[in-house]
């Protein structure tokens, strides 16, 4: 089963606010957010799933930023988690519409999805995404360290 992709949907909420309209949207997260090519990232990991029945993955933008994520910062999945929970940015660039005030996600599911796309995949990921980070200059190359 492939995972149901978010997409935005503008709707309001009375009793909470958009992450677009409290965020700075020039933050170098919202920039790099809107420079990867999500559908694109969408198609090539769906490529992983079958049509087996059983719980629907979650979404590969919320995945796939968590692993540049995790990458970019170096950062374990413990910390990872709890950074994701207060960090609007972080939750913005992997695809929340609205602040979470708790995880979306299991823990345990990070490395399940490491273990499905593989390494040749998560590396082409990373790469990429470090790449498009330089050269939107959401990044500088001082702040990788290797």
């Amino acid at each position: 089963m492939r995972p149901r992709e978010r997409s935005e949907t503008g709707e309001q909420d009375l009793f909470r606010s958009r992450l677009d309209q409290i965020i700075d949207m020039k933050h170098p997260l919202v920039t790099l957010g809107r420079t990867v090519d999500w559908g694109f990232l969408e198609e090539r990991f769906g490529e992983v799933y079958t049509d087996d029945p059983g719980r629907p993955p979650l979404p590969t933008r919320l995945m796939a930023g968590l692993a540049i994520l995790k990458h970019t910062y170096d950062l374990s999945d413990e910390v990872l988690c709890e950074r994701w929970v207060e960090n609007p940015y972080y939750q913005y660039f992997c695809g929340e519409e609205f602040f979470q005030h708790r995880l979306v996600f299991d823990r345990s599911s990070l490395t399940r999805w490491r273990n499905r796309m593989g390494e040749e995949r998560l590396a082409a990921l990373i790469q990429e995404s470090l790449s498009v980070a330089t050269r939107t200059k959401a990044i500088k190359p001082s702040e990788l360290s290797r």
